[in-house]
């Protein structure tokens, strides 16, 4: 099982969509770090962006 993601570990401390304090249940790991957001919708919207970015640089 995997340890749960902490606010004290993420890279950073306001969501880079909102612009508001990052929150517990919207972290995510990102190229090994991890990545905090303001609420789970805005951590899904970046998780998408990344995969969809992420695929197009595989494909070149």
């Amino acid at each position: 099982m995997l340890a749960p993601l902490r606010l004290e570990d993420a890279v950073n401390q306001v969501c880079p969509w909102s612009g508001d304090p990052i929150a517990a249940d919207a972290l995510t790991v990102y190229q090994g770090a991890v990545v905090g957001f303001c609420n789970p919708g805005c951590r899904d919207k970046f998780e998408a962006a990344t995969r969809a970015f992420d695929s197009a640089i595989k494909e070149r």
